[in-house]
């Protein structure tokens, strides 16, 4: 049989305009774009409607959890808490007597009920206004930085209007889609490694989990994966081109022999 002329050589192939026939596998591989994404970010939005009266941070300033990112101003709030308080009291007080001229039989049963349902409205209207003036500060519900300032100081926003953009950046991982013919072999604590644009470098990683949905259309899924060895200055939303390998036949979950 007349041979191909091929055979065993790389430097035919690539003498007709092509790659080394050793090198067609990775030629075919897809290049997997991954993004460095925060586990924890969120939109804080206002609770109470009203005007900002402090902002104290900008964007990129860091935080700590528990601390006021937003303030607004409460003063209608504080006044119908004080209300509340003391409508509260006055209720409390008839209530007393009532006890009192009830076990003298100097008053209805209906008169009786009829206060003591009054001082648990009372209750509750101070209660309302209470969890009214605990709204009028915005305080970080985890570590992190200011990722976007939605509202500027001494504008009027309503309730559920989005006011600051805040993201953890201590703790990253990486996003990407794979194709999903590669669940065949791609399992949690599979490592890769992801080459960072932005800084130039590589980083090391492992996948975490993998998403709960083919995208049927693209035949793709996406996963993450925790970041075993991060370089300086790793931010969230650079991104890079990620190298995933399959395991070799006796190779572990985590791809190493």
């Amino acid at each position: 049989m007349r041979g191909t002329g091929f055979e065993g050589s790389d430097t035919n192939a690539s003498a007709l305009g092509g790659p080394p026939i050793s090198d067609l596998a990775d030629f075919a591989r897809p290049v997997l774009r991954a993004q460095i994404s925060p586990r924890r970010q969120t939109v804080l939005s206002a609770e109470i409607s009203g005007k900002i009266a402090t902002f104290p941070l900008r964007e990129g300033e860091r935080f700590a959890q528990g601390d006021p990112l937003v303030g607004f101003d409460c003063a209608v709030h504080i006044a119908r808490r004080d209300r509340s308080r003391a409508q509260e009291q006055s209720a409390r007080r008839r209530l007393e007597t009532a006890g009192r001229l009830d076990a003298l039989s100097s008053i209805s049963r209906l008169e009786y009920d009829e206060t003591v349902a009054a001082l648990t409205v009372a209750e509750a209207e101070t209660t309302l206004s209470e969890i009214a003036v605990s709204r009028c500060t915005i305080t970080a519900p985890f570590p992190g930085r200011v990722a976007e300032r939605l509202a500027e100081p001494f504008q009027y926003v309503a309730e559920g209007e989005p006011i600051i953009a805040i993201l953890d950046d201590r703790d990253l991982e990486v996003a990407l889609m794979v194709p999903s013919r590669w669940l065949a072999w791609l399992r949690p604590g599979h490592a890769f490694e992801v080459a960072i644009d932005e800084l130039e470098t590589t980083l090391e990683a492992s996948v975490s989990r993998i998403g709960a949905r083919v995208d049927p259309v693209s035949q793709s899924i996406r996963i993450f994966a925790a970041i075993t060895q991060a370089p300086e200055g790793l931010m969230a939303g650079m991104s890079g081109e990620a190298e995933l390998r399959p395991p070799e036949p006796d190779a572990g979950p985590d791809g190493a022999p």
